[in-house]
């Protein structure tokens, strides 16, 4: 039982296991879309975490998507914290979110960042977002 990288906890106050948060998206993201932008922002956090980056770029809007991505080695994620999450109208969203990491020999950093999502077809997609 793993827990999910994006940390997030459940009614039993426990983290919530790969299986029954993140997993289902990022593992069957044809046929199980992440709900809101929240879940979709998280569900990249643990993306990243795991170098996925096919479900990375497929849940990228195609106006921003980068042709690949390529992991640092070595990186090592070390949590995300969701400061707020922020439904426009029915089809934009923002959320607002520090992600910390390491590099081998270098201090941990911080990436805050306010990131935009649009839904389309009922789909959730990361847009952009603006480093803090």
């Amino acid at each position: 039982m793993l827990p999910c990288p994006c940390g997030r906890i459940g009614t039993s106050k426990k983290a919530l296991e790969l299986a029954s948060c993140c997993g289902p998206f990022i593992n069957d993201f044809a046929l199980t879309p992440a709900p809101d932008a929240h879940a979709l922002m998280r569900s990249r956090y643990t993306a990243f975490v795991m170098e996925r980056a096919d479900y990375l770029l497929a849940t990228w809007h195609t106006s921003q998507r980068p042709p690949s991505i390529a992991f640092e080695p070595g990186v090592k994620w070390l949590g995300l914290e969701v400061r707020q999450h922020r439904q426009l109208d029915n089809t934009h969203s923002e959320v607002e979110f520090v992600a910390r990491q390491k590099l081998p020999g270098k201090p941990a950093l911080r990436l805050h960042e306010l990131s935009r999502f649009v839904n389309e077809q009922g789909r959730w997609y990361y847009v952009d977002g603006d480093a803090r």
